[in-house]
C-alpha cells in the first residue's frame, strides 16, 4: 500500500487555510464557533442555550459538571465522560476530562476562568447524552446549576456564539454567518458580533437585520483582529418574541511573538 504525501512536501501549491488545518503552519489554529438560541425575545440576547445575555466568571472558578438525566452517568446508557475546553485564571487554553455522576454534580479539578466547549467522549448504549449537560455554579435543580456557563445536548452539541481570545495570541475572525426565523409575519431579528477588548466594555463590532426566515453571511476580506483576552459573542434581538436565531464565525488564533 502506498504512502501518501501531500502537495505542500512535494513541493507544490497548498491553499494557507488547508495548511493551518492540517497543523503544518507553527502558532496558527483555526477555530470555528457556532450557536443557537431558540427564542430570542425583544431586548438583545446572547446566541446560546440559556436566552439571556451571558453572564462571564470575574474569577476562575471550580465548574460542577452534571446532567439533567440520571443516564447519563460512568455506568450509565446516556453520556459517560465529558471534556471542559476553556481558559484558566491566566487566559490560558486548559481542558479537563470527567466521569458524569447522572443529576449530581462533578466538580472539575482545575478552575476554569471561562467555559468555551462541551464534549461528550463516550457513552454508553444509547450512544449519546441522554439529557441536557450543563457546566456551572451554584445549588442544582433537576441536575442544572443554578448559573450556567455552558451547556450540551444530544441533538444541538455544545452551541453557544462565544469566544475569548486565549492569552498569548490574537484572534482574526473571518467571516460572520447568522439566520433567523420565527412564526410571527413580517418579523425580524436584529443581530451584531459583540467584542469586549481586556478590561474594556462590549461593543457592537458587526450589525445586520434578518427577515423572518432571513439570513446573511458578511464574508470579511480583511479580518477583524480582536486582541489577547478579548471576549467575543453573537447578540440579538426580535421584534417579536419567539424568534428562533442561529449564529457563526470563524476566528484564526495566530500566537503573538515572544
Amino acid at each position: 500500500m502506498g504512502v501518501y504525501s501531500s502537495a505542500t512536501r512535494q513541493g507544490a501549491f497548498e491553499p494557507f487555510d488547508l495548511q493551518v488545518l492540517r497543523g503544518q503552519v507553527d502558532g496558527h489554529t483555526a477555530i470555528f464557533v457556532s450557536g443557537y438560541n431558540t427564542s430570542v425575545g425583544t431586548t438583545y440576547e446572547t446566541i446560546w442555550s440559556e436566552s439571556t445575555v451571558y453572564a462571564y466568571l470575574a474569577s476562575a472558578s471550580v465548574m460542577e459538571i452534571s446532567s439533567s438525566n440520571a443516564n447519563d452517568t460512568a455506568a450509565g446508557t446516556g453520556a459517560r465522560t465529558v471534556t471542559i475546553y476553556g481558559l484558566d485564571g491566566g487566559y490560558n487554553q486548559i481542558n479537563e476530562t470527567v466521569s458524569l455522576n447522572g443529576q449530581t454534580a462533578v466538580n472539575t479539578t482545575n478552575s476554569f476562568l471561562r467555559v468555551l466547549h462541551l464534549m461528550v467522549n463516550t457513552a454508553g448504549s444509547g450512544g449519546a447524552a441522554a439529557g441536557t449537560i450543563y457546566a456551572g455554579t451554584g445549588a442544582l435543580t433537576s441536575g442544572k446549576p443554578a448559573t450556567v456557563y455552558a451547556a450540551y445536548t444530544a441533538d444541538g452539541g455544545s452551541t453557544a456564539c462565544i469566544y475569548t481570545v486565549p492569552a498569548g495570541y490574537t484572534g482574526y475572525v473571518f467571516d460572520f454567518l447568522v439566520s433567523s426565523s420565527i412564526t410571527t409575519a413580517n418579523a425580524f431579528s436584529s443581530i451584531g458580533l459583540y467584542a469586549r477588548p481586556y478590561g474594556g466594555v462590549f461593543d457592537n463590532t458587526i450589525q445586520g437585520r434578518c427577515a423572518n426566515g432571513g439570513s446573511f453571511t458578511i464574508p470579511l476580506n480583511y479580518p477583524i483582529a480582536f486582541s489577547e483576552k478579548s471576549d467575543i459573542e453573537v447578540r440579538a434581538l426580535s421584534s417579536t418574541a419567539g424568534a428562533n436565531v442561529t449564529a457563526n464565525f470563524s476566528i484564526l488564533l495566530v500566537k503573538n511573538p515572544d
